[in-house]
């Protein structure tokens, strides 16, 4: 358990959030959300003391161990993956470092030196010291980093294998809170199913900030709304809390409602909700909490989403794209060899698999951006082709001009108002709308880039990981907006609700092989057929 009493964080003038006192208790998993700059991430850093409130306290009950996902990939390059994995329980890495200290004393050692010895091993024992290395060695293993990487020393690892080894280190030792900040962020969809499943067995306190909507709804019993400068408690996961704040913003805007309506519209809300809730761990709790809402309990959220809509100025017809016998290779290397797509009108394909260069060396060719080594794609005579690259640092750095001129270079349209305007739909508005290009946030940039296909009009979007830097509401258009397009959509995403709520066809590009199924993609992960074919695709390399 840890708690907060009156915890205020205030720079300068502007309290971050105020008076916050909140308790989050043993056995349930809380999602910490709140929009980009609303301190969720500076809250994690709170309760683990990394830093000091302004006013208030942080409780947590003495004995209790809280482990921290960390960020600095480079803090360990010295120390190998495993050993890396074993820092994350201070204390039995220290009783470890001390017992190999003193048995290298060898006939040095002291009478004083046997005493402390004796201590350090009964402690050892008693923290499950002896199974440290296989445990950590199974966290490893249940991640992708498989036993030929554990030994190297983490400055020779990739950085999506450092991230796993940093969660590793979380996890490792039953800490008894568990403060997680995007945990899933480069992880591949196995070692997401994973954490999953873990977090969902964890009988501890864990607190996670993420964007994954999907691993939100999987693991959290309750939602923290960093909101209006408080925290307040929903429970349920992320769809129960966005659909209530929902029902409030839709109720105080119908003001002359009766009561009556309100309250049965109330009843039927909680009831399914509370039907969902029977499904998880904390079954009964949470629906007797449930059950106990009132108008009261919920509010509307503050929170602003942006307006994304794809809407093309041409039919797309019958013929889209034909790609024949295709072979691209990356830095000398092949990629893809002999790879083969015909394209149909209504689809939206999502390209799967764990190797990303691949997907983005391929979205490139079939935008013109880079040649391929043989075969050829065709795009139909009736198709325009909009394309959101997964790096978009050209179209910003360096860039001397504010977001109206930014904009207008991509508008037919070149009237001042038109472009306010549709900044102010993408939420850049009054003086937002003359910030600079080069000095945007990562999400100010994909909101941008949004802004710039739809400009276009085009009837096929190429989107390679839109979701990379965006925040929830602007996740939630953009699943919306591509959900409802009448456009054809080949992308990319780790997000498994973006990919299962928007794709109608799933391609799979595995080391071996491709995979390619018109289904949607829980149905993709549900087929026995298709476990069998990625299984003997990958058990290849």
């Amino acid at each position: 358990m840890i708690s907060t009493n009156g915890v205020t964080l205030q720079y300068g003038k502007q309290p971050l959030f105020e008076e916050v006192s909140i308790k989050f208790t043993e056995g349930n998993c809380y999602g910490l959300i709140g929009a980009n700059g609303a301190g969720k991430s500076t809250f994690l850093k709170v309760l683990s003391g990394e830093i000091e409130p302004s006013k208030g306290e942080v409780i947590v009950p003495p004995k209790q161990r809280l482990a921290v996902l960390k960020q600095n990939q480079y803090e360990y390059d010295e120390s190998s993956a495993i050993q890396t994995v074993i820092m994350g329980h201070a204390r039995l890495y220290e009783i470890m470092r001390q017992k190999e200290d003193l048995y290298n004393k060898g006939a040095d050692m002291t009478d004083a030196d046997g005493i402390l010895l004796g201590e350090l091993e009964a402690e050892f024992a008693e923290l499950d010291g002896w199974n440290a290395e296989s445990d950590a060695a199974m966290l490893l293993n249940n991640l992708g980093v498989l036993d030929e990487f554990q030994e190297k020393l983490m400055g020779e690892l990739e950085a999506a294998m450092k991230v796993k080894v940093l969660l590793a280190q979380a996890l490792f030792g039953n800490p008894d809170i568990l403060l997680l900040d995007e945990p899933t962020n480069h992880l591949d969809l196995a070692a997401i199913t994973w954490l999953e499943n873990f977090l969902s067995n964890f009988e501890n306190t864990v607190i996670v900030v993420s964007h994954d909507r999907h691993f939100l709804n999987h693991v959290c019993t309750h939602i923290a709304d960093v909101d209006y400068k408080k925290i307040k408690m929903y429970v349920g996961n992320y769809d129960f809390w966005y659909e209530s704040s929902q029902l409030a913003l839709k109720q105080a805007r119908d003001l002359n409602a009766k009561n009556e309506a309100k309250a049965k519209e109330m009843e039927e809300f909680i009831r399914r909700f509370s039907a969902n809730a029977s499904k998880s761990k904390q079954a009964t709790s949470r629906k007797k909490l449930l059950e106990k809402l009132t108008f009261e309990d919920i509010k509307p959220s503050s929170r602003k989403y942006p307006f994304i809509d794809f809407k093309p100025t041409r039919d797309i017809g019958n013929d889209l794209l034909f790609v024949e016998d295709l072979c691209i290779s990356v830095n000398g290397e092949t990629v893809l060899k002999d790879f083969n797509l015909t394209f149909n009108p209504g689809e939206k394909i999502a390209f799967v698999g764990t190797d990303h260069i691949v997907k983005t060396a391929l979205f490139r060719v079939l935008m013109g951006e880079a040649e391929a080594d043989a075969g050829s794609c065709k795009w139909g005579i009736t198709t325009s082709q909009t394309y959101f690259p997964r790096d978009n640092t050209e179209y910003f750095d360096g860039v001397d001009l504010n977001l109206i001129d930014w904009m207008r270079q991509y508008s037919v349209e070149k009237d001042e108002t038109f472009v306010r305007g549709f900044l102010g739909r993408m939420l850049f508005s009054g003086e937002e709308s003359l910030k600079k290009a080069s000095v945007l946030s990562g999400g100010e940039r994909v909101r941008c880039m949004l802004s710039k296909m739809m400009l276009s009009g085009a009837n096929v979007l190429i989107l390679d990981e839109p979701t990379n830097h965006l925040d929830l509401e602007s996740i939630t258009s953009l699943n919306n907006s591509l959900t409802n397009t009448s456009c054809s959509v080949l992308f990319t995403s780790q997000d498994r609700q973006f990919v299962q709520t928007v794709a109608n066809r799933i391609i799979e590009i595995t080391p071996n092989g491709i995979i390619d199924r018109l289904m949607t993609y829980d149905e993709y992960l549900a087929s026995a057929e298709v476990a069998e074919l990625r299984e003997k695709l990958y058990a290849a390399q």
